[in-house]
């Protein structure tokens, strides 16, 4: 929708039950909640369980999970609160037990560990400081599923690190798999008898559909997302880092080092560095196989892939050091990581470049316009004014996503207008190339226009791309490689080096000659 449309006040979100034999219409069992999600009836069809939660919170604030005695009729009766709590406490995967056991995922514990109820008792079942759930984005995801023998099969994440392993829930034993992969994928996995399915990778290595078989231990790809013939010396493969940020804290990031086995850089050279903050905010980098982070490892680029605050995998008080604070946490741990590399010999504190795409080019925009860090950047459709977005210019879901990103709202309407962007352009010192596209009513042109103009005005180095056909997010093959081939030209002509590649010469207004 256009940004300052209000979202529609008549969407309405309920449990509805469809007899699949057509004996009579759906019908309502369940409303009230402004969400319900995951509902699952019991392997004896006599219960159900399912979440429901209300704005002004998203599910991984927190959440509520019920069950309730399920009729012939699909009537429920009286709904049980079981856990969860809206803002407080979030739940995740709630799914029944081959033997009729309630299981679901909850971060009361600081993580999100796997639960379960017996007599009326909740108990963690693998308690550690791991993740065993996801952020509630969309519906059918799957971080664990049960086998057979009464283990459960399950995907956690660690240390920036995703495992696979098999958790004995009668003695809380977890046993990680000895597989290549380090990034598991949306939907998660699904388990049948002594069989799982599910979809990960590595970053050399591109996303696989993969079948295990715990009887036999075979380990079978079924697919593979891309064959690429690239000597495997070319790919970047990342470290892990925990680095000092603001408020004596640390923060964590994957560093992929320049590789490039045909190359190599002069003695005592330090590469450039590109920062990427993810979008989100609330997700997770993971090392996962990325094209376009090799494109740019593979010539001569290091490569940060900042978790900043806020982000997934590091447990819940993590997650929350964002509440309030974005646009200023999120960029604070994007410099210091940039500095931290630099100040170690990993990277030339001259030529730090930052870029990010929608959530994470609003963290390249503040990056850019309230600091001198960075030497160039690159936006990606970023959010330059959060005022339209909080005012109702976004789908229900998110409608009140930045209650807790920011502050409530028109209360801290002051805030919202400290903390976009746009308000402060004549502050802008730094070359930018701004990418965007037309289609976009997430964040309209409108709002990269503005950026644009002040670059004009200040005589700034700029380039704007301007994608026909494209929304929030490039889905063309040829604008992904304009894109590509554009920002590589853009910071080749910024720090003074010759691309290896044959690409076009991007245009560069006010760029001196």
């Amino acid at each position: 929708m256009d940004a300052g449309e209000r979202v529609p006040q008549d969407v309405t979100n309920e449990l509805v039950a469809i007899p699949t034999d057509g004996s009579a219409e759906p019908r309502v069992i369940a409303s009230g909640r402004d969400f319900y999600s995951d509902p699952r009836i019991s392997p004896d069809g006599a219960r159900m369980c399912w979440l429901a939660w209300d704005l002004p919170w998203m599910p991984w604030d927190g959440c509520e999970l019920f069950e309730a005695e399920l009729a012939p009729d699909g009537s429920l009766g009286e709904p049980r609160a079981v856990a969860g709590r809206d803002g407080e406490e979030s739940i995740w995967q709630p799914s029944w037990s081959p033997a009729g056991e309630l299981y679901w995922v909850s971060d009361r514990s600081g993580w999100w560990n796997l639960e379960r109820e017996r007599a009326g008792t909740r108990e963690n079942v693998c308690p550690r400081a791991a993740e065993f759930g996801w952020p509630h984005w969309v519906f059918g995801g799957s971080s664990y599923a049960f086998l057979a023998d009464g283990r459960i099969a399950c995907h956690y994440g660690s240390g920036g690190m995703q495992h696979t392993a098999v958790l004995d829930p009668s003695t809380g034993e977890l046993v990680d798999l000895d597989l290549p992969h380090t990034a598991v994928s949306y939907p998660g996995l699904v388990a049948e008898g002594s069989h799982i399915a599910f979809i990960a990778g590595g970053p050399d290595l591109p996303e696989q559909v993969v079948l295990l078989d715990f009887t036999t231990r075979a380990v079978d790809v079924l697919q593979e997302s891309a064959r690429i013939e690239v000597d495997p010396a070319a790919f970047s493969i990342p470290r892990q880092l925990e680095f000092p940020t603001d408020g004596d804290r640390t923060a964590f990031a994957h560093v992929y080092p320049p590789t490039n086995p045909a190359f190599r850089a002069a003695e005592q050279e330090r590469p450039p560095l590109i920062v990427i903050s993810h979008g989100g905010p609330t997700s997770e980098s993971t090392p996962t196989f990325s094209l376009q982070t090799q494109f740019w490892t593979s010539r001569g680029f290091a490569v940060v892939d900042v978790n900043y605050g806020g982000s997934t995998g590091y447990g819940r008080a993590y997650r929350q050091r964002l509440n309030g604070t974005w646009g200023v946490l999120d960029t604070a741990d994007c410099i210091n990581a940039a500095r931290h590399l630099a100040e170690e010999g990993s990277a030339d504190g001259d030529r730090l470049l930052i870029r990010g795409g929608s959530a994470g080019g609003y963290t390249t925009l503040c990056a850019l316009v309230f600091h001198d860090a960075f030497a160039a950047g690159a936006s990606y459709y970023g959010l330059a004014d959060l005022v339209p977005f909080v005012e109702g210019g976004t789908h229900k879901f998110e409608s009140e996503y930045l209650h807790t990103l920011v502050g409530p709202y028109p209360e801290e309407a002051e805030r919202y207008r400290a903390r976009s962007p746009i308000n402060y352009v004549d502050d802008l010192r730094t070359p930018m190339l701004v990418l965007q596209g037309a289609e976009d009513a997430v964040v309209p042109p409108a709002q990269a226009e503005l950026i644009v103009e002040a670059l004009k005005r200040k005589h700034l180095p700029y380039a704007y791309l301007l994608f026909e056909g494209e929304q929030h997010g490039f889905r063309k093959a040829d604008s992904i490689i304009r894109a590509h081939e554009g920002e590589l030209s853009f910071y080749a002509q910024i720090l003074g080096f010759e691309p290896g590649d044959p690409i076009p010469r991007l245009p560069i207004e006010n760029l001196p000659a």
